[in-house]
């Protein structure tokens, strides 16, 4: 891992390393204020670019967002550098264009940047709250699925697969008001494997009904709350 990170660092040292070497081998010492302008710029152009993987959101989506920030930040890099270079060239001696010019890109890249990550944002804490919408169907649904296919007597069998499809083909969306309704129907799945296990027919019966009478009574009162 060390290793790992002292070849990162050495790949990232390359371009400050040739750039600096070219600007003070090439150049004269005694440059204007435009030029230094323009070699900062570079620079902060060049050190977002290895900053970007900071900013990236974690989450589902981490690589879509790292790529969006990423593309941003590259391409900022380039046009600063080719814009950096054209000005260290021509070397005015009034800063005025210099500053104002490079001003303007950085500042256009950091409204898109910032947008992006506030974007990111929204979307990541988005997948965040939907994940466990989504957990209570689909684990309800597969830890059904495995009851039913370990129970041999068929009027059984058929009853918890009615669970099973009335659990399956709820809505995936959730609601704080029916939190407490989800907890019980889990809970009475919970139940229902213990009846399984024991290999109680009547208890099984039971609680499968008492589960599809809770899974429809979530489902439309969350069809009433949106």
């Amino acid at each position: 891992m060390k290793k790992i990170n002292v070849l990162w660092t050495i790949l990232n040292l390359i371009f400050l390393i040739i750039f600096n070497v070219f600007f003070f081998v090439s150049g004269k010492v005694d440059h204007p204020a435009s030029v230094w302008i323009s070699y900062c710029f570079i620079h902060f152009a060049y050190f977002m670019l290895l900053l970007t993987p900071k900013l990236i959101r974690s989450g589902k989506s981490a690589a879509v967002f790292g790529f969006s920030l990423y593309s941003i930040s590259a391409v900022y890099f380039l046009v600063e550098f080719f814009t950096g270079v054209i000005f260290i060239l021509a070397s005015p001696e009034k800063y005025n264009a210099a500053l104002l010019i490079q001003l303007s890109i950085a500042g256009l890249y950091g409204i898109i940047l910032v947008s992006n990550m506030l974007s990111n944002e929204y979307t990541a804490n988005a997948e965040e709250k939907r994940q466990p919408q989504i957990a209570y169907v689909k684990n309800a649904s597969a830890k059904l699925k495995g009851l039913s296919e370990i129970i041999s007597d068929k009027e059984t069998k058929k009853k918890v697969e009615r669970v099973y499809d009335a659990i399956s083909s709820s809505p995936v969306k959730s609601h704080p008001n029916v939190a407490q309704k989800e907890n019980q129907i889990l809970q009475s799945i919970n139940d229902l494997e213990h009846a399984v296990t024991a290999g109680n027919k009547e208890d099984i019966i039971s609680v499968a009904d008492s589960l599809l009478l809770a899974i429809n009574e979530r489902n439309n009162l969350l069809r009433s709350l949106y």
